[in-house]
């Protein structure tokens, strides 16, 4: 499942966890910094991420930096130690700090030689962790289950909150484009504050006994790509083409959004079977007579058309409007809503804009001429799972007399292809949640030298549809992350939840294909952890809302992982499949106190799949610490599959309450010993 799709499920939702809104063509320029300091004199002494309620890394080298006169000379000081560092040409200083222990509160104060001060409130020094991905990591506090005693009882003062409001760019930025705040815990504070994160810190605090800085790092629907840096996504290879395109974005918007669309042209040719036919459902002289029609009420998946109610590929909309030969003079501008995902819109065969993103407003312009008087087509070709999101009377053609048409006559809609056939599009370099590297670029680089115990990682939903992709870039991030934040940084995945409709027999699944992903990369890099998750989620709901569950597992792992507790930190995880005559025996580790089944006398949830990887479901029994797997009457059994489905029924669990992990494994056969 892709991010197409689930920007569907996600158009109902009140969760505010969408993007910001660009113009339609997508030409809407960010200011873009990188780390120029020409106000340094005017600017505040320290860095904007240095506030009262801050939470420092103890026991790690404490870096400070900010703005100043060049050549000044800034002393800091906090509990006891200092440091000075020396402006340079731009202003900009950095000091390091002595490692220092848990405790506080302190005051952090810094001062120059010119005479400007600042000081910093109730600081304290523990343990932060920096909690990112996508829209599971950024559901607040109120939507939880049972938020409101959560809500009412979050009074620890040991805990401190850093929300980082979104900002995507185009190019690396040496400061934030959006507001970072640091706070206490509190009613008020944990509100919006991201659920999964709090909760995990809420967990561990009590266990650790130090105080905890939570910083939240995420934005929903974001794609992996985002995240990672431009350097580090050229070293994957494969991205050449549209990470080029960054720089003249930041430079001309319009000059990169003319040789986007030159792409996104090509893309609709090879791709799209009504943009290659001859006529093309965009010309005016293809005839649509035999077309059904709509007013569009929205979204296609309202329409009570069952072919639409769950299609994920292209449908062509074409709309007529009459206007008079004073109407059609000059330029205009046609404004269609959002659209999920990606479109190509013409009017009278001439292509007008090519856009993508669900939260993205078309508005494009109609340069003179491209009106006459009479009939003008207007075609559009959407690629999505939901299609035009705005009702018709919010669809609009605005003349260059200042008169405003309406697009409520009826739409002539037809199905081109299904994106099994078509494959998705890539995404435009520079969108918001959905570009190159500039959530990296915004949100994770601005952070700088910050030091942190570990990193947790929510996300994975937009990226379902391409899990041998994702196991190139997950490594890739983590590998990447840690080459700013430290070596050896701790990196937590949760691994996603189930979600989407129980199934009668085995199917391919997109979900379970990126739980295999994670389990597997988190196997093969060190100093890594996975929270279980795949009983948490909802078959309806793509946002879980038990995520106080979520956090709990998350603090076991990082208990167990970090801290070296002797805590249960995991559900049976597989070792070996190993066939003997007609059983095909699976050994686990992290039993606890041994192996248990629920609600059922035998395990369920298991597939036996051929060397085909033609899958079936198996009978199961548990003996002892291992499950025996019924194997009779597969001569080629080659792999055994666990709670393989995106919604799958299993209920192996280990005594401390915690899921098996989901898996694949290969089979071996048991080789016979020599008298």
């Amino acid at each position: 499942m892709h991010k197409l799709s689930l920007a569907a499920l996600s158009i109902s939702l009140t969760l505010g966890l969408g993007g910001c809104t660009t113009s339609g063509s997508i030409n809407a320029a960010w200011s873009f910094d990188a780390g120029s300091t020409s106000n340094a004199e005017t600017a505040p002494l320290l860095y904007v991420l240095f506030q009262d309620h801050e939470v420092f890394q103890r026991n790690r080298p404490i870096h400070v930096w900010g703005t100043a006169k060049p050549a000044d000379t800034v002393t800091i000081s906090l509990a006891g130690e200092s440091a000075s560092a020396t402006t340079d040409a731009a202003g900009r200083w950095d000091a390091v700090l002595a490692p220092l222990n848990a405790g506080g509160p302190y005051e952090l104060t810094a001062t120059s030689s010119s005479g400007q001060s600042q000081t910093n409130k109730d600081v304290l020094i523990g343990d932060v962790y920096l909690c990112s991905g996508q829209s599971n990591m950024e559901f607040p506090v109120r939507l939880a289950s049972n938020y409101d005693s959560d809500v009412n009882n979050a009074h620890n003062t040991n805990i401190r909150l850093l929300h980082v409001q979104r900002f995507p760019s185009p190019t690396p930025r040496a400061t934030f484009g959006a507001g970072v705040e640091w706070a206490v815990t509190s009613p008020d504070a944990v509100k919006e504050f991201s659920a999964a994160c709090y909760f995990f810190g809420r967990a561990l605090q009590p266990a650790v006994n130090v105080p905890v800085g939570l910083i939240e790092d995420a934005w929903g629907g974001s794609v992996i790509q985002a995240w990672i840096s431009m350097n580090k996504m050229r070293e994957l290879g494969g991205y050449e083409q549209y990470l080029d395109l960054l720089p003249i974005y930041a430079k001309s918007p319009k000059d990169a959004q003319k040789r986007w669309n030159k792409i996104a042209h090509a893309w609709w040719l090879a791709h799209d079977p009504a943009s290659a036919a001859t006529p093309a459902w965009n010309s005016p002289v293809y005839d649509d007579s035999s077309w059904d029609q709509i007013v569009p009420p929205g979204t296609w998946r309202i329409w009570n058309v069952p072919l639409l109610s769950t299609f994920n590929g292209v449908v062509w909309l074409r709309e007529t409007v009459e206007l008079t030969a004073d109407q059609a003079k000059g330029a205009a501008s046609l404004s269609l809503g959002a659209i999920d995902v990606a479109d190509t819109t013409w009017v009278n065969g001439v292509e007008v804009g090519d856009s993508q993103g669900y939260d993205v407003q078309r508005n494009y312009d109609l340069p003179a001429g491209t009106l006459h008087a009479g009939k003008n087509l207007i075609a559009v070709g959407v690629l999505g799972g939901a299609g035009m999101l705005a009702p018709a009377d919010q669809m609009t053609l605005k003349l260059a007399d200042g008169s405003t048409v309406p697009l409520t006559s009826p739409w002539r809609y037809k199905t081109s292809a299904p994106m099994t056939q078509t494959g998705e599009m890539p995404d435009v370099p520079w969108l918001n949640q959905f570009g190159l590297s500039d959530l990296y670029n915004g949100m994770i680089l601005p952070l700088g030298n910050t030091q942190v115990r570990g990193i947790v990682w929510y996300q994975g939903e937009s990226d379902a549809g391409h899990p041998k992709e994702y196991a190139r870039l997950l490594p890739a991030l983590i590998a990447d992350w840690r080459r700013q934040f430290g070596a050896d940084t701790p990196f937590v995945v949760v691994q996603l939840p189930n979600f989407g409709p129980y199934q009668t027999k085995p199917e391919q699944s997109n979900w379970a294909e990126m739980r295999e992903v994670e389990r597997r990369v988190v196997n093969s890099t060190p100093n890594t952890g996975l929270a279980v998750t795949i009983d948490l989620g909802q078959t309806d709901n793509i946002h879980p809302t038990n995520k106080q569950e979520v956090g709990r597992r998350l603090a076991l792992v990082v208990q167990h992982l970090i801290y070296g507790m002797d805590v249960v930190a995991s559900g049976p995880t597989p070792v070996a499949a190993i066939r003997k005559r007609n059983t095909v025996i699976v050994s686990f580790a992290h039993l606890d106190k041994g192996l248990l089944t629920y609600e059922n006398n035998r395990p369920i949830g298991f597939q036996i799949c051929n060397t085909a990887m033609l899958c079936r479901f198996v009978d199961a029994e548990q003996n002892g610490n291992d499950i025996d797997l019924d194997v009779a009457h597969i001569r080629d059994a080659a792999t055994v599959r666990f709670c393989w489905a995106d919604s799958p029924i299993c209920n192996v669990y280990n005594d401390a309450g915690l899921p098996a992990v989901p898996f694949e494994l290969p089979i071996t056969v048991a080789t016979r010993r020599r008298k």
